[in-house]
Order: C-alpha cells, then structure tokens, then sequence
C-alpha cells in the first residue's frame, strides 16, 4: 500500500505530521495561562489561559469595573479581545476536526482540509483581533493603572502554529489527488477506535494530568492573589514543614489515623458487595431481583447532604428513635446521636455501605453473568447444591474481578473522599472524622494556606502510586496475574 503511493502523497503525508503536532501543542497550550496570548494588560487575570478567557468573559472584566468608569480603557476593547479569543478556539477545534479526518481515506481528508483551511483562517483572524485590542488598550491615557504589555512571545509562536498549518493545509490539497466517482467516506477500524478514546483521552488530560501543573505551588510561599516568581521561591520548606512542626505533625499523624482506619475498614468489607451480588443472582422471582437491585442502588446518587439530612431526622434529639423512645417512656428526653463520637469509624462505614453496595455490586453481577452456564448445569448433574455452586463456581469466577478492584482499593487508600466527613463533622467527633482528603480541603479552602495543602495532596498522590505498583507487583508474585 505505501509503495504503490505518489511522490505528492508522501509529501502530504510529512506535512500532515507536522500539522498534528502543531495542533496538539496548539490545543495543550489554550489551557495554560503561562501561553495565554490574549494577557494585554494589567487587568487580565494572570490565572486565564486562552481558553478560559474565550469563555468567560464576566471573569475576564471583572477586574475593570472602574477601568470603565474612569475612561482608563474602553469595554468595547475587551468585548474584541473576549471575541477574538472565542474565534481563534472555534479555529481551532476545526484544525483538530482537520486532524482527525487526515487519517481517514482521500475523501476524509479532502473534506477535513476544507474545514481546516477555515480554521485557520479563523485562528489568524482571532490572534489578529487580540492584536487590535492591545492597541486600543495600549492607547490609555493611565498607563500606570492599565499596565498594557502585549505577550508578544506567545502571540508570535500562537500566530506561527496557525499559519504554518494554514499553509501546510492548502499545500495539502493540491497534493492530494482528486476524488473518485463513487467513493466513499472510509476510515480503518483501529483509527475509528482511536478516535473514540480521543474525548476519553482529553478528559483524563484535562481533568487528571491538567492539575498537576497546579503541584508546583508546593515550592513557592503563595498567597491567593500573588503571583509566582523567584521571589516567593521556597524551595523544600513545606516539606520539612511536616517534620520542624510539632502541631502539623500531630496533625498528620492523627488525619493519617483516621485515613488508615477507614480505608482500612473499606477494605476489610469490600467482600461484601460481592456477597450481595452472589445472593441477588440466587434469587430466582426477576420481579423481586429487579426491585432489590434498583432499591439498593438509588442510594448512590443520592447526595451525601441529604443522605445526613435522612440521619438528622432519624437520629437527632427530635428525631425518629428518640420521639419513639421518649414516648414508650424508655429514655426521659431525646439523646442526640449525631453529636456521639463513640463508634464514629463503624457509623461512617455502615453509612458508606448502605449508600454504595448496590452500586459497588453491579460489576460483579456483571462478572455473575460471564461465567460459562455449563459449569453451573454440570455441577447440579453431579448433585451439588445451590451453596456449593456459589462457593466453587461463582466465587472463583468473580475473584479475579475482585482483585483488581482490591488493588484498586490499596492504590487510594489514603483517597476516601470528603463529602461524607464534612456534613457528619462536628465538634465532638472531628477527631475522629477528619481524613486527609478533609484536612486537605480545610487547609487550602478554609485556611489558604495553599502551598501546604498543595505540598500534603501531591505527596498522597505520589504515596498512592506507589501503593498501586506495590499491590500489583505482590498480586503478580502470588497469582501470577496483574493489572498492569
């Protein structure tokens, strides 16, 4: 197939590598700040990248409320600026469209050329349009208040990316030969499946490699508003903090406790959704299996603020037992059972349990359902009974499927959330409730002090990857089988 390509065609191919890599370092730098082009001015948060500022426009005047009054700088230029950046990511989405049509069939890539040139067209249009609103900016009559600068380095390499791919683009389209009559839009199975798991891809980035950018706050002495220079350079002082520090020490050491405990709790019952599952298969009525499966499952979504609200009023001084027990005349007034520390890990996991099992038991119905019906009839014709089938046939069929989530629960150990904590919190149990994820938030939200925050979260990050590589390198040792 490559031998019986043109001299044009492989020319075309080397220019549609170029361009793809131009459009992924174009779509990877709209989402950091530090290659924002559309930074004209003092008044433009230093925290907008080119993407952010394309889309919120309220956040991106929301410093320039007197600007405006003052006549220090024209709304008009910043309405410009807000609509050149929102043209030149609409440009580039369509360069990307052009990308992933180039690994299609000639027809594909004829019409992805099209859509290309127009995206960049597009994007030339929009890094101009930033331009014309510098100038309008940079013509203040208080310079001192509207600090235009123009980021005239990441404006030239922003306008070189969509140029050269403009270019390479129409080049493109005369080198590719012309549409058959009859042909059809054709793409190879392994480029349609990498195109599926693109948007999956982009949303890990986004959402998961994205924040780690965020990691390096963990080195500077930050205030929320400041920037970072070499002059709030820190070095390694959060992390020595941890061990100078008697008070964040002891902090730690009693938020890991409570981490250990309930992970560890989580642990120890993470059998149980699988039991249930087992048990649920057994039930032979579809009706009542239905019923089971869907009542255990709503809780799930139900919200952990209304999961406590449920608890409120049951198990509040004016709730549901106590109302029931002061009327049989068993207790003299209502006891407040919420505000008890006693048991608060085993009140914690029951809550857990009720609100996740149904959900945590859907993969392992899912397994249930795999496992080969032969094995199941052949044992009935060698006389075993219901409980035997389950312990030999369907336990084993599902412990593979029950590693791997059990890996998966050793890699978060120290990663058990905080919702639940937060609304169950109160002054009686929060030595007991607060985990890391909680005293995290309370950190960095509540207190500010965010290089700290930044400085526990990156190290339970780097702490659960190991964990994760550990269990897998253990389960491969004694079962011969990992997940990675």
């Amino acid at each position: 197939m490559k031998n019986s390509m043109t001299g044009k065609e492989r020319i075309a191919g080397y220019m549609y590598y170029v361009t793809r890599v131009l459009t992924l370092l174009s779509v990877v730098m709209v989402f950091f700040p530090g290659f924002n082009p559309a930074k004209i001015c003092g008044y433009v948060n230093k925290n907008m990248s080119l993407f952010t500022t394309a889309i919120d426009y309220s956040g991106l005047t929301e410093d320039c409320v007197r600007a405006f009054k003052m006549g220090w700088v024209q709304e008009y230029s910043f309405v410009i600026l807000f609509i050149s950046s929102m043209v030149s990511i609409i440009g580039l989405i369509a360069v990307a469209t052009m990308a992933c049509m180039s690994i299609g069939n000639n027809k594909f890539k004829r019409l992805g050329n099209k859509v290309g040139i127009v995206g960049g067209i597009l994007q030339v249009v929009g890094y101009v349009g930033i331009l014309v609103a510098y100038f309008q900016v940079a013509a203040t009559t208080r310079p001192e208040k509207v600090e235009p600068s123009m980021p005239w380095g990441n404006w030239l390499v922003s306008v070189a990316f969509a140029a050269v791919i403009l270019v390479f683009t129409i080049v493109i389209s005369t080198l590719l030969p012309k549409e058959q009559e009859g042909e059809k839009f054709e793409m190879q199975s392994k480029y349609k499946l990498f195109l599926m798991f693109m948007p999956f891809a982009a949303l890990c980035f986004v959402f998961s490699y994205l924040p780690l950018w965020g990691w390096r706050y963990a080195f500077f002495d930050y205030r929320s508003g400041d920037t970072l220079s070499m002059d709030n350079f820190v070095g390694l002082k959060w992390f020595t903090m941890l061990f100078e520090s008697e008070a964040t020490r002891n902090d730690i050491v009693r938020v890991l406790r409570n981490t250990l405990a309930m992970s560890g709790l989580g642990i120890a019952t993470s059998w149980c959704a699988m039991a249930f599952a087992i048990f649920l298969s057994e039930i032979k009525s579809a009706r009542v299996k239905r019923f089971v499966q869907t009542f255990s499952t709503v809780p799930n979504f139900i919200s952990w603020v209304l999961v406590y609200a449920i608890a409120f009023s049951i198990f509040s001084k004016e709730g549901f037992i106590s109302s029931l027990f002061v009327n049989m005349g068993i207790w003299e007034e209502g006891v407040n059972m919420l505000m008890s520390a006693d048991h608060s890990w085993l009140k914690m996991l029951a809550w857990g349990m009720w609100k996740g099992i149904g959900w945590s038991a859907i993969i392992y119905i899912a397994g249930i359902s795999g496992i080969d019906q032969q094995l199941y009839e052949a044992a009935t014709v060698d006389g075993a009974g219901r409980f035997q089938k389950m312990w030999h046939i369907t336990v084993p069929g599902l412990i593979p499927t029950y590693m791997v989530m059990l890996l998966m629960s050793i890699a978060g150990i120290l990663s058990n959330g905080m919702d639940q904590y937060l609304v169950f919190e109160n002054p009686m149990n929060v030595q007991y409730l607060e985990v890391l994820d909680l005293y995290v938030y309370k950190l960095g939200i509540v207190g500010g002090s965010i290089p700290l925050s930044t400085m526990v979260g990156m190290v339970k990050s780097l702490v659960s990857v190991v964990l994760l590589f550990g269990a897998n390198t253990i389960s491969k040792w004694l079962r011969g089988d990992s997940i990675i």
